[in-house]
């Protein structure tokens, strides 16, 4: 186990007119499980494989535990990595599968045995040790490469998005597996993914990337309730942060149905964020007045997309009870103290 240190480090590939990472400045705690999460080319994949040292940096310094691993080969990080692909080796069983790597380093046949059965306990696959790859599931093989990792005991584990081929229900079911085996085991762990569902459920820590910079790093209820900025506000969450402007008029928001007053010294317009959850129905003309377009029903509950009366696109949760209809016309009052307001111009938050 080890903490991970990302010192100032930028990444930048030849031809590119900006880093793929920008000046990162990451600490991750021993023993911690974090995240990288943000849209496709915003960096997270790139940070993984620097930190494999399969990237070069271009400026700053990587250490994990006690050591500068800046330029260092991979093979003498002490380091795992289970990848989007499964890349077993098919005329290998699981057992050597797992074991290979063992093999390579001289290990005693005596302790990669061990290694291997132990592994393959905590993963639920002591009955397939003698099975190719081709005769289990696409499931079973990712926990198979999984074991690989375990087996060798590193100082940290690096995952890039080693769900994304599996089907919906099995992606619940396993990264529930990879987040209990995590603790379990206490071995410092940095997995990538653009599924900020799978984020917010896993990691102790998500830090949030947008275009090779760092936008946000902290828990996950944390950046729920707390963005730093519009970009976060809109990623994290499902459905996500409605996000509109409104005119501000001696700090009051000119908007029905909006009761929480601007931040001081706000004129003009402001960027107003509410929760899906904190719009609520009430009589025509006292909210923000809107047209159904769509109903998601989701059995207990509802997600409804309106757009506003101002062409905003808005989503918010009804209840069981109510029964909404494209075309309907509604209008929405927010939860007080709910709303989260960002400039409009930088969309840094204001309060």
């Amino acid at each position: 186990m080890a903490r991970v240190l990302f010192d100032n480090v930028s990444i930048v590939y030849p031809g590119a007119d900006r880093p793929s990472v920008d000046r990162l400045d990451l600490d991750i705690a021993d023993g911690e499980f974090l995240v990288l999460v943000g849209p496709s080319g915003c960096g997270k994949s790139t940070t993984l494989r620097a930190l494999a040292g399969l990237e070069d940096t271009a400026a700053g310094r990587i250490v994990i535990g006690d050591k500068d691993v800046t330029g260092m080969e991979p093979k003498d990080r002490d380091i795992a990595m289970v990848f989007q692909n499964y890349a077993l080796y098919p005329h290998y069983s699981v057992r050597r599968n797992m074991g290979f790597a063992l093999e390579l380093t001289k290990t005693p046949k005596k302790e990669i045995a061990e290694r291997v059965e132990r592994a393959a306990e905590m993963l639920d696959l002591t009955e397939f040790l003698d099975r190719k790859p081709k005769e289990l599931s696409g499931g079973q093989r990712q926990r198979v490469a999984m074991g690989r990792a375990i087996v060798r005991n590193p100082r940290v584990f690096l995952m890039d998005e080693p769900l994304s081929n599996l089907d919906a229900k099995l992606r619940v079911a396993t990264r529930t597996q990879i987040a209990t085996l995590q603790r379990d085991l206490g071995t410092t762990t940095i997995y990538v993914t653009h599924d900020q569902v799978e984020a917010m459920t896993m990691g102790d820590r998500v830090a949030v990337l947008d275009k090779g910079r760092l936008q946000q790093v902290d828990t996950p209820k944390n950046l729920y309730n707390d963005p730093v900025n519009a970009f976060v506000a809109g990623f994290i969450g499902s459905p996500a942060m409605n996000l509109f402007a409104a005119p501000v008029r001696g700090g009051a928001v000119e908007r029905p149905g909006i009761g929480d007053a601007a931040p001081a010294g706000v004129d003009g317009q402001v960027m107003v964020g509410v929760r899906p959850e904190h719009l609520s129905t009430v009589t025509a003309g006292q909210g923000i007045d809107a047209v159904v377009e769509l109903v998601e029903e989701l059995g207990s509950d509802s997600y409804v997309h309106a757009r506003t009366e101002t062409g905003y696109a808005i989503v918010f949760r009804a209840g069981a009870d109510e029964r909404l209809a494209k075309g309907d016309r509604v209008s929405l009052a927010v939860k007080e103290g709910s709303v989260r307001f960002f400039d409009i111009e930088t969309g840094d938050r204001l309060r």
